[in-house]
């Protein structure tokens, strides 16, 4: 049996998943991978769709597994687009619509490049594929909710590939074997009213956040470490919401961003953010409340087998040696890696979640035989 990836891959473009949507993306894996002698389950929770799918044995000793998503994000302003968004149309070897880079591409390669393996070379182990519909949205039921689901069921992955897009320029450049961790602080400055003629029976809460913000974007959180660069801070919105030029408003409001490396942990990073505010507080007279949402820990797969083994089939396919990077935002591999060791590779990723987003139709061949090579060898 042959699955033709690039086929797959614009059947999945079609099919209309803008975060929770499933519009029959799953349906579409679900069936492909029944056929090809795959149990499948539907993990769906509040609302969310999810699909784990295994060839082999439940508990097999060796068995590898994939991650990723088939959500999309929105396609924003519909007449920027000069192709249909989910038309899946092909100009010049060059697929065009949502998702053609992030992730579908990623998901019908490897989808391609199991099917084929396990029925052309049955391995004496599992492969195993867990897709979500929740990557692009809050996250919190999508491989969350698989990977709960494989506890209660004895499901395991001995190793895990994330097909994320991982490549800056050039396909085959760049491999992920961690992740820095990722929070935003909003923070509240509460002062006392007043008119702006007699600033003295008021207290202004904007001197605060100035200083505040000030204190804590331009503190160095570090120099970086030996897998990650140095993490940073970002403010990303100061708001006071008055409108009023002869008033001293109460309270106004920041959000900031940090990006952080394994040098610390979300719990660190607040403790610091909340000793600034508190001595902001003191300094000026006024209340600050900070409240924060954690998306993801740091991680790092350290070099070694996994990593080895994906390099190898990455500088067997395209003669390239991958860089070994953690850059980038976050990805479902922050809540892989507690269930086994994890890196990711994927297509270059220079046009998701833009006007136009496209793959050229090479590079979705050319990934499926990396996935197949992976398989290969992780087997032999």
């Amino acid at each position: 049996m042959t699955v033709d990836p690039i086929a797959l891959t614009a059947d999945l473009i079609r099919c209309p998943t803008v975060t929770p949507a499933e519009g029959g993306a799953l349906q579409l894996l679900d069936a492909l991978l029944s056929d090809a002698g795959f149990e499948t389950w539907r993990v769906d929770r509040a609302g969310t769709p999810n699909l784990y799918a295994r060839w082999g044995a439940r508990g097999a000793n060796k068995s590898f597994g994939f991650n990723g998503h088939t959500d999309v994000v929105p396609v924003g302003d519909e007449a920027a687009w000069t192709v249909e968004p989910f038309g899946a149309e092909i100009r010049e070897g060059i697929m065009y619509g949502r998702g053609a880079t992030d992730m579908k591409s990623g998901v019908a390669a490897f989808a391609a490049a199991a099917i084929d393996f396990v029925t052309q070379t049955p391995p004496d182990g599992a492969v195993i594929l867990a897709i979500t519909g929740d990557e692009e949205g809050p996250s919190t039921d999508g491989t969350l909710a698989l990977l709960d689901w494989m506890q209660t069921q004895g499901e395991a992955m001995t190793a895990c590939l994330v097909g994320e897009p991982t490549c800056p320029e050039t396909m085959g450049e760049m491999i992920k074997v961690g992740r820095r961790g990722s929070l935003t602080s909003h923070f509240t400055v509460t002062g006392k009213q007043g008119h702006a003629a007699y600033p003295h029976r008021a207290v202004n809460p904007l001197p605060a956040m100035a200083r505040l913000v000030d204190r804590l974007a331009s503190h160095q959180l570090d120099q970086g470490s030996d897998h990650f660069d140095p993490s940073t801070l970002a403010v990303v919105t100061i708001d006071t919401g008055n409108p009023a030029t002869n008033v001293i408003p109460a309270q106004s409001k920041a959000s900031a961003n940090v990006r952080f490396n394994d040098l610390h942990t979300s719990e660190s990073v607040i403790a610091w953010m909340q000793a600034v505010a508190d001595e902001t507080a003191i300094d000026f007279g006024v209340q600050i409340d900070v409240q924060t949402r954690v998306s993801g820990e740091s991680f790092l797969t350290p070099p070694g087998a996994l990593s080895d083994l994906v390099s190898a089939a990455v500088e067997a396919e395209t003669g390239l040696t991958p860089e070994l990077s953690t850059t980038g935002g976050t990805s479902d591999a922050r809540f892989v890696k507690n269930h086994c060791p994890v890196v990711e590779f994927g297509l270059v990723g220079k046009t998701m979640h833009q006007v136009d987003e496209c793959v050229p139709i090479e590079q979705i061949t050319q990934l499926k035989s990396i996935y197949t090579r992976i398989l290969t060898d992780y087997f032999t």
